[in-house]
């Protein structure tokens, strides 16, 4: 089943290339199904670019979903023109009264900072709140998910000697679980952060599940005992060429980078990238729609804001 995005969203030229299955908002009020509702509140500079990457894995699914992308409004993103934001994303202010199958809350390049500090956070806190009676699961991912693992369960961050940049191989801790179904004994994903959580902190929550973690990159995929908040710590959606497009745009700027661990073909960089987590994604996504949202989700969405008030 397809994705359903706005008319004329420019990453569905790109998707149609590709060959994924997306329709348009017009073409989709005319099916007899409910379309999972997931909003995506998009904090990365680059908005086109990762539209594109979480599409594709929404995309990928047997469910159809129609995607609401979000932006903040106390701050202006100084990458993305504001005529483009006015026509495909929404604000906060402007969906609070709507309830969501999902939501999704992609990475920032602002985990360097305190929490308190981000021009956002007190914005990205009331979406927070909201999401506990109008989202059924929500799917934090990067420094998002060490947004939310701050805000719910005051678990908090630490920097990191030098940025974790690369592709790591994973353990799956618990095969049983439903959001890693299929999954390899062992499996990699990409990472980009200068941060990690306090995982100490994270083992001993009682409210709070370890499914995945790195020798080198630590621990990685989170949920709740609920399933209705998960936690990627990487960055699992990322295109091929994403790490190499920012190893070249730090080494531009002059910032101290070392080239991305286990991602260049025979750790030369002037060699070919290897895609080595596609599969991965795909099938942590599905799972995640199908075991955390579809099977669990009310047909009539009015119904979340009870279910919240009897938990």
């Amino acid at each position: 089943m397809p994705v359903t995005i706005p008319k004329d969203l420019p990453s569905g030229a790109v998707l149609k290339e590709e060959n994924i299955f997306f329709m348009t908002s017009e073409r989709a009020i005319h099916q007899d199904i409910r379309p999972l509702q997931i909003a995506i509140l998009n904090l990365m500079p680059n908005k086109k670019k990762t539209e594109e990457q979480f599409l594709r894995l929404l995309g990928n699914t047997a469910l159809q979903v129609e995607v609401t992308f979000l932006t903040t409004a106390s701050y202006e993103s100084k990458n993305t023109p504001r005529s483009y934001l006015k026509t495909f994303y929404k604000t906060f202010d402007e969906i609070k009264e709507d309830r969501f199958d999902a939501l999704i809350v992609t990475g920032s390049p602002v985990e360097t900072l305190a929490f308190e500090h981000v021009a956002y956070w007190n914005e990205l806190e009331k979406v927070l709140d909201w999401a506990e009676q109008h989202v059924y699961s929500s799917l934090f991912v990067c420094w998002a998910a060490q947004a939310a693992l701050y805000h719910h369960y005051g678990i908090g961050k630490q920097l990191l000697p030098s940025k974790l940049f690369g592709v790591y191989s994973h353990t799956v801790l618990d095969a049983k679980h439903p959001l890693v179904r299929g999954f390899d004994d062992r499996f990699r994903a990409p990472h980009s952060r200068h941060t990690a959580i306090d995982e100490a902190k994270v083992r001993k929550n009682s409210h709070l599940k370890v499914l995945c973690e790195s020798e080198e990159a630590g621990i990685y995929l989170i949920t709740s005992k609920d399933g209705r908040k998960v936690f990627i710590t990487g960055h699992s959606e990322y295109d091929k060429q994403t790490l190499h497009d920012e190893y070249q745009r730090d080494l531009k700027a002059g910032k101290p980078i070392s080239k991305p661990v286990g991602y260049y073909l025979g750790d030369d960089e002037s060699s070919p990238v290897q895609m080595s987590w596609r599969g991965h994604a795909n099938l942590l996504f599905t799972n995640w729609l199908n075991y955390h949202v579809y099977q669990g989700t009310p047909y009539h969405l009015e119904e979340l804001g009870k279910r919240a008030q009897q938990s």
